[in-house]
């Protein structure tokens, strides 16, 4: 199958006969019949019916159709998005996958901010945790940026190593709550499960049988099934959810001096493993400058992150006790 020939199909679905197609394209009508016929025989289906008021696809030839259009669209855009560059500078290429974290954020920005190219292609997603390995795995992330908790990390560990995928860890921190600054619980040093009985229960929704190992947040079996619980789907539906009402939402505890946060304080909870932050990428893989440039990045926002949390957490309990 060739390009060529499925622009042959394409054209004679738009003239709605072969004739009209082979004289559109400046071709004879003999040598476009047999370019088709040679695709139906190597596919094993017949696109059209041929009648004296032209052709009339068949089902399966209206089906191929439309991924051959997809497809010749595609081509299309390559050819035009790389085709007039071969004497300008070359392109400078990063993107990251990350879990929905503030810290990721904040690297990316800073990274933003450093470059000094003329041509570049950067890009940052946040999505769910299959989401980000899917993303580096087939190459549509340089880099992705996760969390490992002591009930999700063994069943994450041995998912990566089946995609030969190696995680790389920042620190450890301890899994918190994040709550906004009005809150009952933000003046406590740390939390229970207990004491988040009756709270709202934040949370990002999952795609239908995704499994919980791969959730966002933090996870306790109290909260397997929350009494009450509200479910977002992006990061800023969720701070201003928690920044209105007495809910909360578990996770790594982190945030920066971005003001989104502003209105948002975390409380460690007590008794918890903590949670390995880090960053993945595929084994035996060397990273681009840009790539390495973002890792340093992301390492000095994770502590920066670490030292802001903590000075906000004193902050809030001076308040809390003047």
């Amino acid at each position: 199958m060739t390009f060529q020939q499925l622009t042959y199909v394409v054209e004679i679905s738009k003239c709605g006969s072969i004739n009209k197609a082979a004289s559109k394209l400046f071709l004879s009508q003999s040598g476009i019949s047999t370019a088709v016929r040679e695709l139906e025989e190597e596919l094993g289906i017949q696109f059209f019916v041929r009648s004296n008021r032209g052709v009339e696809f068949t089902a399966d030839g209206r089906e191929f159709l439309s991924y051959a259009v997809s497809l010749l669209e595609q081509k299309h855009w390559i050819e035009n998005r790389y085709g007039d560059v071969q004497n300008a500078a070359p392109s400078t290429y990063l993107s990251v996958s990350t879990q929905r974290y503030p810290f990721t954020e904040d690297a990316f920005l800073r990274f933003l901010q450093t470059i000094e190219y003329s041509r570049y292609h950067f890009s940052i997603r946040e999505v769910d945790l299959d989401a980000v390995i899917d993303d580096v795995y087939d190459h549509r992330a340089d880099i992705g940026v996760i969390c490992l908790t002591e009930l999700t990390e063994k069943m994450v560990l041995r998912f990566l190593d089946s995609r030969s995928l190696t995680f790389h860890e920042i620190a450890v921190v301890a899994p918190c709550i994040y709550v906004h600054r009005g809150h009952p619980l933000a003046e406590r040093e740390t939390v229970t499960e207990e004491d988040l009985a009756g709270y709202p229960y934040i949370i990002f929704e999952r795609e239908q049988g995704m499994a919980v190992d791969f959730s966002e947040e933090y996870r306790m079996l109290s909260l397997k099934k929350p009494a009450r619980h509200i479910s977002v789907n992006n990061r800023t539906t969720m701070l201003r959810v928690l920044s209105r009402i007495d809910a909360f939402t578990t996770g790594s505890g982190l945030i920066t001096e971005s003001s989104s946060y502003r209105d948002l304080i975390t409380v460690p909870l007590a008794g918890k493993s903590g949670i390995r932050i880090g960053w993945i990428t595929l084994k035996n893989s060397k990273l681009s400058a840009q790539a390495e440039h973002f890792v340093e990045l992301l390492e000095s926002s994770v502590m920066d992150s670490i030292r802001f949390t903590e000075e906000s957490r004193q902050a809030e309990r001076v308040r809390w006790l003047s």
